[in-house]
């Protein structure tokens, strides 16, 4: 299993931007197809983005197409989340994580074996 640290949260007003970055632990990074969640209060963790392992085609959920963008530089095993036109509705826990389970680019919290312990993302109206 890689571990994971997340970076990059903060405050913002809305229509603002931030990136959020995860740095990974191990030489196998190449080899995860990572993903990101978010988890506001009371809420269940919900898909963000994903980015596939060799292939990197990538996955949004619909609230943020367009908005999001992953990318990943296995180079310097990190996953990073570019976020634009920032929406208080994204105002979350969001948690980088890592799939070592084939090709598949999973969309449930399921599917993925490592987390990291979060950052918080607040957007202010």
């Amino acid at each position: 299993q890689l571990q994971l640290i997340e970076s990059g949260g903060g405050l913002v007003q809305a229509g603002g931007s931030l990136r959020l970055s995860c740095a990974a632990s191990g030489r196998t990074f190449s080899m995860y197809t990572m993903g990101w969640f978010r988890q506001a209060p009371g809420k269940e963790r919900e898909f963000v983005a994903g980015i596939r392992r060799i292939i990197g085609d990538t996955a949004y959920a619909d609230t943020v197409q367009g908005r999001f963008t992953i990318s990943r530089d296995d180079a310097k095993n990190t996953v990073y989340l570019q976020m634009n036109s920032l929406k208080p509705e994204d105002t979350a826990v969001y948690y980088c994580a890592a799939d070592l389970g084939g090709l598949r680019l999973g969309l449930r919290v399921s599917e993925y074996d490592s987390w990291g312990q979060g950052t918080q993302v607040t957007v202010s109206s």
